[in-house]
C-alpha cells in the first residue's frame, strides 16, 4: 500500500489556501483548518474589501481633480452661491455591501478551488497538542464553534494564522464611533469627520479613501511624515496631495486615548491637546494570531513580538512545523504569505525549491496617487547598504501623463555603477500597482538599464518614463557620471 503524506494547515488566508493547492496536486493528502472562511483577512476584512472601498474612492478622486481641467461640463441644479458644493456624492451603505459581498463571493471562489484540488477544508480553530511523536508525526486538535473537538494526525503542519488588528488600551473600539479596519465595513453612512489615527499603508489608504468619499479627515501621525517605512520621495508627494486635497495631516503627533462623548469622538494626544471628530478609525498595527496554539509547548520558537520565527524555506524551530504569512512578520504582504505557503510545501514534499529573496518582493500601497517599490530602497543607498546610481523622472514631463491632467508622481531606478544591473525602483502614479511589474521582471532577472531602455515602448504611455529613467541611466553610465 502506498504511503500518502499527511499535511494539515492551520489558516485558510493566501499562505494557506496556497499551500494547500501545491500540497494537493503534489499528492498529499491535505486538510485545511479555518475558522472564518477561506481567503483569510486578506480576502474578507483587509486587502480585497479595502481595495474595493478604493476603488471607489479613486473614481471620486479622479472625478474631482480632473473634469474641469479635462473640459467635461457637469450639468447641475445646485443654486449659483452654493457652486462649491459637492456635486457627485457616495452612498456608502451601497458601497460596503457592494465590499461585502464580493470578498464573500472571492471566499467561495478560494473554498471551491481547494476542494476541488482535493482538499479537505474544517471549520475550526486548530491548535498543536505536544511535542514530534517518534514516527515523525505531529498531532494537531480542531475545535469547532459548537465546542466539540477532533485530532488529526499530520506528517507536516503549516500555520498561517494571520493577525488582527492592534488595540490601544485607552482607545478600544466599539464598532460605531472608534473602530478599527475590520469595522469600517459595517458603516451604513458617510463618516462626516473622520480621525484616522496611525499614518502607516492602512492609516493612509483609509485617510485617502475617506477623504475621497467626502468626509473630512485628519490624519493623526507619530513620526515626521507620512509612511515612514517608505521611499521619503514619494511619501513626500503623498503627503503634499493629501494636504492639498484638503485633509489635516498632523506630523509628531502621537494619540494617548480616544473616547466617546455622544455622538462624538474625542482623541487625546500625548502633548495635552484634543482633536473631536464623528468617528475614529484606529490603524495602529497588527498583532500576529499565535496565542493559544500551542506553539512553544511543541518547539516552535516565538519573537518577543509574538511572530513565529521562521528561515528562508518556511521551517520554524519545531520539525515538521512551518510557518507563512503575517503570523510570521516577515512582509504583511499577501504574495508573500502565498510564496511563503507554496515554498513550505515544495521543500517538505521534495519538489524543487528557491528560498525567499525579499529583494525580489514588490509592494504597492493603494493610496491616490499610488506607491509601488521593488528591490532595495533609497534608505538602502543612502545607509551604504548598497552601491547604487540613482535616477528620479517627474510624471509632469510624460506626454500621457500630461494628456490624462496627472500632476503628481514620479518614476525612480536604481542600478548598480559599472553594471548598470537594475536592483531597485519605485513608481509613485495612478496604476502605480501594474507600471512597476517591468522593473520588477528587471530586478528578479538581473536585467539591465540598457536592456530597459532598448525595450520597445508604447507612445505615448506612462510606462515611456520607465524607458526613460533607464535611458537616463544608460547615458550616465556611459559619460561616468554618478
Amino acid at each position: 500500500m502506498e504511503y500518502v503524506t499527511r499535511i494539515v494547515i492551520i489558516g485558510g488566508g493566501p499562505g494557506g489556501y496556497e499551500a494547500a493547492l501545491v500540497a494537493a496536486q503534489l499528492g498529499a493528502e491535505v486538510t485545511v483548518v479555518d475558522s472564518d472562511g477561506l481567503g483569510g483577512a486578506s480576502v474578507l476584512t483587509d486587502c480585497v474589501p479595502s481595495k474595493t472601498l478604493i476603488a471607489t474612492a479613486e473614481v471620486m478622486t479622479t472625478f474631482d481633480s480632473s473634469y474641469e481641467e479635462l473640459g467635461i461640463i457637469v450639468a447641475d441644479d445646485t443654486p449659483h452661491v452654493e457652486q462649491a458644493a459637492r456635486v457627485v456624492g457616495v452612498d456608502l451603505g451601497k458601497v460596503n455591501r457592494r465590499v461585502k459581498r464580493l470578498a464573500l463571493a472571492q471566499s467561495h471562489d478560494i473554498t471551491a478551488s481547494v476542494t476541488r484540488a482535493g482538499a479537505r477544508v474544517m471549520r475550526g480553530r486548530g491548535r498543536l497538542e505536544g511535542m514530534q511523536a517518534l514516527d515523525g508525526s505531529r498531532k494537531v486538535v480542531v475545535r469547532a464553534a459548537d465546542g466539540s473537538e477532533e485530532t488529526l494526525t499530520a506528517d507536516a503542519v503549516l500555520i498561517a494564522t494571520g493577525g488582527h488588528p492592534r488595540e490601544l488600551p485607552d482607545a478600544l473600539p466599539d464598532g460605531e464611533r472608534i473602530l478599527n479596519w475590520t469595522q469600517v465595513y459595517d458603516l451604513h453612512e458617510l463618516p462626516e469627520e473622520l480621525i484616522v489615527v496611525g499614518s502607516g499603508v492602512t492609516g493612509a489608504e483609509f485617510a485617502g479613501a475617506y477623504q475621497a468619499l467626502g468626509s473630512r479627515v485628519t490624519l493623526v501621525s507619530s513620526r515626521d511624515r507620512v509612511l515612514p517605512g517608505e521611499d521619503p520621495d514619494a511619501a513626500a508627494v503623498l503627503e503634499d496631495v493629501f494636504r492639498r486635497r484638503g485633509m489635516n495631516v498632523m506630523g509628531r503627533s502621537r494619540a494617548q486615548s480616544a473616547k466617546r462623548v455622544g455622538d462624538r469622538v474625542e482623541v487625546t494626544l500625548a502633548d495635552g491637546r484634543v482633536i473631536t471628530g464623528s468617528h475614529c478609525l484606529m490603524a495602529v498595527g497588527a498583532v500576529p494570531n499565535s496565542a493559544g496554539m500551542g506553539l512553544e509547548e511543541a518547539g516552535v520558537r516565538l519573537r518577543e513580538s509574538g511572530h513565529i520565527w521562521t528561515d528562508r524555506v518556511s521551517r520554524t524551530t519545531a520539525p515538521g512545523v512551518y510557518a507563512a504569512g503575517d503570523v510570521t512578520g516577515v512582509f504583511a504582504l499577501a504574495s508573500v504569505a502565498a510564496m511563503q505557503g507554496r515554498i513550505a510545501m515544495y521543500h517538505f514534499l521534495g519538489d524543487a525549491v528557491a528560498p525567499l529573496n525579499l529583494k525580489t518582493v514588490s509592494s504597492n500601497v493603494f493610496t491616490d496617487p499610488e506607491i509601488a517599490t521593488v528591490g532595495y530602497t533609497q534608505a538602502d543607498v543612502d545607509g551604504g547598504k548598497i552601491d547604487a546610481r540613482v535616477v528620479k523622472l517627474p510624471l509632469l514631463r510624460n506626454p500621457r501623463a500630461k494628456m490624462q491632467g496627472i500632476r503628481d508622481g514620479f518614476v525612480k531606478i536604481f542600478c548598480r555603477p559599472g553594471t548598470g544591473i537594475v536592483v531597485g525602483g519605485v513608481v509613485v502614479a495612478p496604476r502605480a500597482s501594474e507600471l512597476i511589474h517591468p522593473i520588477s521582471i528587471a530586478v528578479d532577472n538581473n536585467l539591465t538599464v540598457e536592456q530597459i531602455a532598448n525595450a520597445f515602448t508604447v507612445y505615448p504611455s506612462l510606462s515611456g518614463s520607465i524607458a526613460e529613467v533607464a535611458r537616463q541611466l544608460h547615458t550616465r553610465k556611459e559619460t561616468g557620471e554618478s
